[in-house]
């Protein structure tokens, strides 16, 4: 299908685009790396009047170390985080996560604000921003707030993103030395949307689990966190039961729509077993 007529914009700054959404209101949509919207404006999902293109936007793109946080531009590229040297030796979850998303090509144009803002259960950024504690940055008319990560994810297509607010910056504490990480992912083909994941950064101390966050993609109508089985795991042993016993406690949670992928049990049985793997590769690479 082709998509309805609409204006196309380019502000050059941040003031300029909130100002455009707070003058076109609903009929206005952001365009960051836009393998989201585009095909929902072909199928007529999404009718924007306006469309605002952040790509010209200053001061939207970039990776830094600040404060003790890992600080990313909304309009970031997934291929500018998978070869970030700095997000590699500080951050290798995310640079994990990235690589698992979609295809090269993708990769090129989509952007880590874009895949967060638009809230789809099926993107793999909002478990990896869950597990690693992260919190965002919103730019309205009249200021900016920063919100956790967890809590963010309201529902399908569903976030904390007000009317006239647009996603600026990633916060990222920067992970404890030492920490491990796994971001496992099932899918039917390359490209494809998981048929379950479980992000998980982990701490030990010796044999024992310190601290341990753990979420869910594609398992709900929105990732979510893990807590119970989380809870489950720290100052014990990482021994099969206890993994076992997470597993269990993280299907638990789990409330999949039924697709091409599977369906409700079948994925549910899914996010038990990435989680599973997630957390025995985490505890893998984590330093005594």
């Amino acid at each position: 299908m082709i998509p309805r007529p609409f204006e196309y914009h380019a502000p050059r700054t941040l003031p300029e685009a909130v100002a455009m959404l707070e003058e076109y209101g609903d009929g206005a949509k952001l365009l960051a790396g836009g393998h989201s919207l585009l095909p929902m404006m072909k199928l007529r999902f999404a009718e924007p009047a306006h469309l605002i293109d952040l790509g010209k936007v200053e001061g939207l793109k970039g990776i830094r170390e600040e404060g003790g946080e890992l600080r990313i531009g909304a309009m970031t590229t997934e291929n500018e985080l998978i070869w970030s040297a700095l997000l590699q030796q500080k951050c290798p979850l995310l640079v994990e996560g990235a690589r698992l998303i979609s295809d090269p090509q993708v990769r090129y144009r989509g952007t880590i604000g874009g895949d967060i803002s638009h809230g789809d259960p099926g993107n793999d950024h909002p478990a990896l921003m869950i597990a690693l504690d992260a919190s965002f940055v919103l730019a309205g008319k009249l200021a900016e707030r920063v919100v956790p990560a967890d809590g963010f994810f309201l529902g399908t297509y569903m976030t904390l993103l007000e009317p006239g607010e647009i996603l600026t910056e990633i916060r990222i504490p920067v992970p404890a030395p030492g920490s491990g990480h796994c971001y496992a992912k099932l899918k039917r083909k390359s490209g494809d949307f998981a048929t379950a994941a479980a992000a998980v950064m982990l701490r030990r101390r010796g044999e024992t689990v310190e601290d341990v966050r753990i979420a869910l993609t594609n398992v709900a109508p929105t990732a979510i966190r893990a807590t119970d089985a989380e809870q489950s795991l720290r100052g014990k042993p990482l021994d099969d039961a206890a993994i076992a016993e997470a597993a269990r406690l993280a299907m638990a949670i789990c409330d999949p729509a039924e697709d091409l992928r599977g369906d409700a049990e079948y994925k549910t049985a899914m996010a038990g077993e990435m989680t599973q793997r997630a957390l025995r590769t985490a505890w893998s690479r984590a330093a005594p």
